[in-house]
């Protein structure tokens, strides 16, 4: 049986996630999100080129685990698709614009440190939150003192 696979799409959080709800009662997630770009030189050096900015929308299940989890400066890591969608640029005309619809979303593991939570989930309604907290937003761990006992 073949892979399956679906578009890719890396980058870091630029604006602070925004949860909404569609006419249907779904959760959606929006979020504006750069791409660094890099040139691979001869010399095997890469040159950074100009960073892109772009939409990325995820709903249901991945627009609230996305909201509760991604915060502004975040890298992360989304499998979905590309969608356009008719819009108006600043004069007012018409134009295409696009936005990566992430079906799958996560931080990207090669350049975030965090702890699983392996405790198995519970279903529907009574499901508890998840214990997820970014090791860099995290308070150092107060120092103890060694205590002598005689």
């Amino acid at each position: 049986m073949a892979i399956q696979t679906q578009a890719s799409f890396s980058g870091f959080v630029v604006s602070d996630p925004q949860l909404s709800y569609t006419e249907n009662g779904d959760a959606r997630l929006f979020v504006k999100v750069g791409k660094e770009h890099f040139r691979h030189e001869k010399d095997g050096s890469f040159t950074q080129l100009e960073t892109t900015f772009h939409n990325l929308v995820a709903f249901r299940a991945a627009a609230e685990e996305g909201h509760a989890r991604l915060a502004k400066g975040d890298r992360f890591v989304a499998e979905g698709y590309v969608r356009e969608y008719p819009t108006k640029d600043a004069e007012g005309r018409a134009i295409q614009g696009e936005e990566f619809v992430a079906r799958r979303l996560g931080h990207d593991l090669a350049r975030t440190r965090y702890e699983v939570d392996r405790f198995p989930r519970r279903g529907g309604a009574e499901r508890e939150a998840p214990a997820f907290e970014p090791l860099e937003r995290r308070r150092p761990a107060p120092t103890r003192t060694p205590t002598l006992s005689a």
